[in-house]
């Protein structure tokens, strides 16, 4: 028996392309096990976002090789592209795979198996404009939620960020090749789809844009929830907005990744909007929609930020009334414009203001959750999970806020995946029941 692990490192769709490139190995005759056990080939599919994912990425590939010495040590992915030469340096990995190379990742073993030689399948992905890489996916760890990716690459190259370099310029799959995956996983039994990407804003193909796209996956029998992940302020003009409030299976949660509530800091991370253009896309979210979900990313400590400019950014985001909000401390990133900036910030001062954040993003977040306690409201059931003594099924509602359910509550409540209730208080352990 060939047995294969993988380990995924980064986004949601980096989480695709692994769970796909599993696919690709079971195909092949290969039976995937957990990445802590020993396995014939390790599968790391890597992150370069911060100068710590880099780091996480060697460690897991170095951690594969000492497994199993004899086995093929598989890196794919960011890192791959970033970090190249640091790779082969190393002597650890076997394979190399770029991004854009993962559909060729059976084909690769085959080769090493035949040479017995170092393999590097990457290619200058900022060389122009590429294809987009079609790797499809028919099951999903999650038995509820599927996540789908629909375009790779970015063409913002905020001052921060290496994603541009890594992931290269934006190209988009057919609406076709979506449609298609989306039929497949609605015969599956899946429930819920997630649309996924670097920069999903950019989708547009000859056959439509981000929301023409939708409002067709809505048609497919059998797909109740369609869930968007990060938008642009820019996308999100009066028309999407209506049309979006249209589509009765669309989740009314929208990630809309700000990073700062400060204009000047906007400025200088070469972010494309202002705090004024995106206060208005959130007003046209909450016109349209009822109380929906916003969730958003921010960077506490981006070189230069002030006391005054952090300051903004705290009441720029209780203005919004963010839902949940992830935090991050400013990290430098090499080959960035931002790294060569001045007026870093330093590690204490970036901690201190994420505590800050930290402190209003619970508020805002139990705000939120206070007025929708005790509405009606759907979940699908994803899993069981042990809560204090208590085995629970877990889910989400649209809005993406969590639940629990005691298994032995469902007995004569459960149709098919989905279950209906009120939403009941958070306990101590800030879990949230829904009250059947």
């Amino acid at each position: 028996m060939k047995t294969a692990a993988l380990h995924n490192l980064g986004c949601k769709t980096n989480a695709y392309e692994t769970e796909s490139m599993a696919e690709m190995l079971k195909a092949d005759g290969y039976t995937i096990v957990p990445f802590s056990e020993k396995a014939d080939v390790y599968v790391i599919n890597t992150c370069s976002v911060t100068a710590v994912a880099d780091q996480k990425s060697r460690q897991m590939i170095s951690r594969a090789r000492r497994k199993n010495k004899e086995a093929i040590v598989v890196a794919a992915g960011c890192y791959v592209q970033t970090g190249k030469e640091k790779l082969l340096a190393d002597k650890v990995a076997d394979i190399i795979i770029g991004n854009n190379k993962k559909n060729e990742l059976v084909d690769q073993i085959h080769r090493f198996m035949e040479e017995r030689s170092v393999i590097e399948d990457v290619d200058d992905i900022n060389a122009g404009q590429m294809d987009f890489e079609d790797l499809t996916m028919h099951a999903s760890d999650d038995h509820s939620r599927a996540f789908l990716k629909i375009q790779d690459g970015c063409n913002q190259f905020c001052s921060y960020c290496i994603i541009p370099y890594a992931r290269g310029r934006v190209r988009c799959r057919s609406k076709q090749s979506i449609l298609d995956e989306v039929r497949r996983l609605a015969t599956e039994g899946y429930q819920e789809v997630v649309l996924t990407g670097i920069h999903i804003t950019s989708y547009q193909t000859s056959e439509g844009n981000l929301i023409d796209l939708v409002e067709d996956m809505a048609k497919i029998p059998g797909i109740t929830r369609i869930r968007l992940g990060s938008l642009e302020p820019s996308a999100v003009t009066e028309e999407f907005a209506k049309r979006l409030s249209e589509v009765d299976v669309l989740c009314p949660h929208f990630h809309m990744s700000l990073q700062s509530g400060c204009d000047t800091v906007l400025a200088r991370m070469n972010r494309h909007y202002t705090t004024e253009e995106f206060l208005e896309s959130c007003r046209l979210l909450k016109e349209y929609f009822h109380d929906p979900a916003l969730t958003t990313d921010i960077i506490c400590g981006f070189p230069g930020e002030s006391e005054d400019e952090f300051l903004q950014t705290l009441s720029f985001v209780e203005k919004i009334g963010f839902y949940e909000i992830h935090i991050f401390p400013y990290s430098v990133r090499q080959g960035t414009r931002a790294q060569r900036m001045s007026g870093q910030i330093t590690k204490k001062v970036k901690h201190e203001r994420c505590a800050r954040l930290r402190e209003k993003a619970e508020h805002l977040k139990q705000e939120y959750l206070g007025r929708h306690s005790g509405d009606m409201r759907e979940i699908l059931l994803e899993d069981q999970q042990m809560i204090g003594d208590t085995l629970c099924w877990m889910g989400y509602t649209k809005e993406y806020i969590r639940c629990y359910i005691p298994v032995g509550e469902l007995e004569n409540h459960y149709s098919g995946d989905a279950v209906c209730g009120y939403l009941g208080q958070e306990n101590a352990e800030g879990i949230y029941r829904l009250v059947l």
